[in-house]
């Protein structure tokens, strides 16, 4: 069997690093882990192709080749999705499909062949022995989640190495909280499952081995679902593999609760990590109190994201502007917040009602959802008919972003979290794609850019004190230029 297994091409999003990306001479963030964890539990006689549409083009001795196409994406993938398989199957090849997209979509989809749906592991070992029998039904799910100990090393052979900024890898699934907005725990349920240790550090030395020194980011929904079993066994496997190792250190997503832990979070920089992404959402209570954030609840979140910094570890937030509780001046609170923050990337998006949450669920009772959403919340849309307004809301987001990534105070912001930021030694090494970033960035951002002189202040100020914090300023600052032109798109 020849399987050709398609990755559809994601828009100009915030979070595809579209701008970014030609600065470091990469075409994507990273590779589809999924399709390739996929990938590895398919019959060893099948023959294999990945195409990424991230970073190559699907061509028509692709389609020559292969007897079968596997599919799968995310919701924001949605249109490429539709026209790749129109495509395939105009070549008369099988569509097999899979991921979020289809799991909750999947009625959308006519043109696909076979669904395989929620998680591989309990799916695909069925679909594959119906259809080597001739025959396999049209879709197959389950309710059941199954144990993360047989999920195999991904198949990192099948990519362009050079083409990518980062890899990826799961360590867990699953959420013990319930934001009435997230679909993770309606994909993955609330109970919290992992890979061994083991498992992980032979996935990374997998990664090691093939030569990459680079980020390594955990996809996990919620790295410290489970505090005490990452303190007694990732965290210190992950430490001892370290030693004697160059390069690679890690990110992840994690719940703003980890402030509440200085030993933990002292551990996870020991084992290499040196950014984390929480989900803020809102600092109006009343916002938190509707959707359930109840581990947000009742916090200096200021002080928390600080105290997070100041562990070594770069905090990522996320926004929600939306919610039923919003009021006008939600805005300029919102912009204050993130510019005292000291938080760089952040990620403001409008309320979405992914199908099948919580949210989605009330809102129809409501008779206020207008459409399926685009999985992308920060296109300025919605499929939310909002309180306070859609032409309000549209207009006071767009100003959100405008502020907060307006050189006049990105690059404040930016010294704002270097203040605070205490990197590990082994976290901040200079490494050659920085110097070839650097010298871009010199181009793009105080040349042809609006940074002008800001740039080169903020690196002689790093220099002079935060020397240790350098590529990190550099990184930081190529992020801010990706995220205002996505900005002025925006705003266009």
């Amino acid at each position: 069997m020849n399987a050709l297994m398609i990755y559809p091409q994601f828009p100009d999003t915030f979070w595809g690093f579209k701008h970014a990306l030609k600065l470091i001479r990469k075409r994507a963030g990273s590779p589809p882990l999924g399709l390739l964890t996929v990938a590895a539990m398919l019959p060893a006689d099948w023959e294999l192709r990945l195409i990424d549409l991230n970073v190559t083009e699907l061509t028509d001795s692709d389609l020559a080749w292969a007897d079968c196409a596997l599919v799968s994406g995310m919701v924001v993938q949605r249109g490429s999705a539709l026209r790749v398989i129109a495509r395939c199957k105009a070549e008369g090849l099988t569509v097999i499909a899979g991921g979020p997209l289809f799991t909750t979509e999947h009625a959308e989809f006519e043109d696909v062949d076979h669904f395989v749906l929620n998680e591989a592991e309990l799916t695909l070992p069925p679909f594959l022995s119906d259809l080597e029998r001739g025959k396999a039904k049209r879709v197959y799910s389950s309710d059941e989640f199954p144990d993360l100990g047989e999920s195999p090393i991904p198949r990192w052979d099948l990519i362009d190495r050079r083409a990518y900024s980062s890899r990826n890898i799961q360590y867990s699934r699953g959420c013990p909280f319930n934001c009435e907005f997230c679909s993770v725990t309606e994909l993955f349920g609330h109970g919290w499952r992992t890979k061994s240790a083991d498992q992980i550090i032979a996935e990374l030395d997998g990664l090691y081995d093939l030569g990459w020194r680079e980020t390594v980011g955990f996809v996990d929904d919620n790295l410290i679902g489970n505090k005490e079993r990452l303190r007694t066994e990732l965290l210190p496997a992950l430490v001892e593999w370290r030693k004697g190792k160059r390069g690679m250190n890690f990110s992840t997503q994690v719940t703003i609760n980890l402030a509440d832990d200085p030993e933990l979070m002292k551990l996870m920089v020991k084992a290499g990590f040196d950014t984390v992404f929480v989900g803020i959402e809102s600092i109006e209570a009343g916002a938190l109190t509707e959707c359930n954030k109840k581990q947000n609840e009742n916090r200096d979140m200021l002080e928390d994201v600080k105290r997070i910094q100041r562990a070594g570890l770069q905090v990522q937030g996320g926004f929600i502007v939306g919610f039923d509780q919003d009021t006008p001046a939600v805005f300029q609170r919102m912009t204050d917040f993130i510019q005292k923050s000291g938080i760089a990337t952040a990620m403001v998006g409008l309320l979405q009602a992914p199908a099948g949450t919580s949210l989605y669920k009330r809102l129809v009772g409501e008779g206020r959802i207008s459409s399926l959403m685009t999985g992308d919340n920060t296109d300025g849309t919605t499929n939310v008919v909002p309180v306070m307004g859609l032409e309000s809301l549209q207009r006071g987001y767009r100003q959100v972003l405008t502020d907060i990534y307006a050189p006049r105070n990105y690059y404040p912001r930016i010294r704002t979290f270097l203040r605070e930021y205490r990197p590990a030694r082994t976290n901040s090494r200079l490494r050659g794609w920085h110097v070839v970033a650097f010298l871009r960035s010199i181009y793009y951002l105080s040349i042809v850019g609006k940074e002008r002189f800001r740039y080169p202040g903020l690196l002689i100020w790093t220099i002079f004190n935060r020397p240790r914090a350098f590529p990190t300023a550099i990184v930081l600052a190529i992020s801010g230029y990706h995220f205002r032109k996505c900005g002025e798109l925006l705003a266009s």
